[in-house]
């Protein structure tokens, strides 16, 4: 450590007592504003101008008076008090962002590990930030954003932008045709929408992002499945499924009581079981994006937390989802 450097850490615990005789020019009055003996701030008036080189205090009758180089000194010890006070509001701003409150909406499949994954490397950071969940049907979740019931929305497809809300994309994953294990199509690597055009189908509801997605991939396959189910959970279908009801088209990675199925995995107690099949179609994946309301003010009117959030996610969440993803697909 430098001399200079050695004088100027000296220095630094004098700054308030030099800052407020500055004000007050009066031993005793910058004493008791401290809260302090008269006899510690004369000591420390005596150190500092020991340690910067010259008097800062000159007799003046029966009071005191500062010196030219203490003039000099102060308004830097000022604006130096001030920066230091900046930096201390700021962070206990931030302490306060941390007990905020987010909303979130999302769809059922999200809630399996997307989300979580999100709001644990969130909560990491800020742990006593709270969480607002609602879950549901791709529309219901952009509906409740829009109407501000949400702060931000995950789902997928992506919502569209437009001049009131924003998205981006944040993963990609292949969609998966679902079948029973005993079915014919069991053992296939790979399988045509062709190949269940006589079969039972098992879909989500109407509003649901799957169903907006399987109804595109019908669409390019030139016909219309034959719907015996509709059903507003993702288990469910894998579990009409995997009793032999019908072939749906969900996500990878769900997950039958136990363990996940697989085309030489054992018939269960019940017969139950499924098989996950890649799709041979240019439509069959899914892509999850975060949706948030373009606010008037921009974004200096957004919730401190929602805003970290928010970011977090947009910068963060495509890297730290990648393991996941290639996990559940298989990649």
């Amino acid at each position: 450590m430098d001399v200079e450097h050695k004088q100027l850490v000296q220095l630094l615990p004098l700054l308030p007592l030099l800052a407020e005789l500055g004000r007050t020019e009066h031993i005793t009055e910058t004493a008791d504003v401290l809260g302090l003996p008269q006899s510690t701030v004369s000591r420390a008036i005596a150190r500092a101008s020991a340690i910067v080189g010259t008097e800062l205090l000159i007799r003046d009758g029966r009071g005191v008076r500062l010196t030219p180089a203490a003039k000099a000194l102060l308004p830097h010890i000022d604006a130096a008090l001030g920066e230091f006070q900046t930096g201390l509001d700021l962070v206990r701003h931030e302490s306060e962002v941390v007990r905020g409150r987010i909303a979130v909406s999302f769809q059922h499949t999200l809630g399996e590990a997307t989300l979580p994954l999100l709001i644990s490397s969130f909560r990491s950071r800020h742990p006593q930030t709270a969480f607002d969940l609602s879950q549901g049907a791709r529309d219901g979740c952009l509906a409740e954003l829009a109407a501000g019931a949400a702060d931000l929305a995950l789902t997928a497809p992506v919502a569209v932008p437009s001049r009131t809300i924003g998205s981006a994309a944040l993963y990609r994953e292949p969609l998966r045709l679902v079948v029973h294990h005993g079915h014919p199509l069991a053992m296939r690597k790979r399988a045509r929408l062709a190949d269940i055009r006589q079969d039972h189908f098992v879909a989500l509801g109407p509003g649901y992002g799957m169903r907006s997605l399987t109804d595109a991939l019908f669409r390019e396959a030139g016909f219309r499945p034959r719907i015996a189910f509709e059903s507003q959970d993702s288990h469910t279908v894998r579990g009409l499924v995997s009793a032999g009801l019908g072939v749906s088209i969900l996500p990878p990675g769900g997950m039958a009581p136990g363990r996940r199925q697989t085309p030489h995995a054992p018939a269960r107690q019940g017969d139950l079981g499924w098989v996950e099949i890649p799709l041979d179609s240019a439509l069959a994946f899914r892509e999850i994006g975060l949706a948030w309301r373009e606010l008037r003010g921009g974004a200096d009117t957004e919730p401190d937390p929602v805003r970290l959030f928010r970011e977090l996610v947009l910068s963060e969440g495509p890297a730290l989802l990648a393991g996941f993803v290639r996990e559940r697909s298989g990649n």
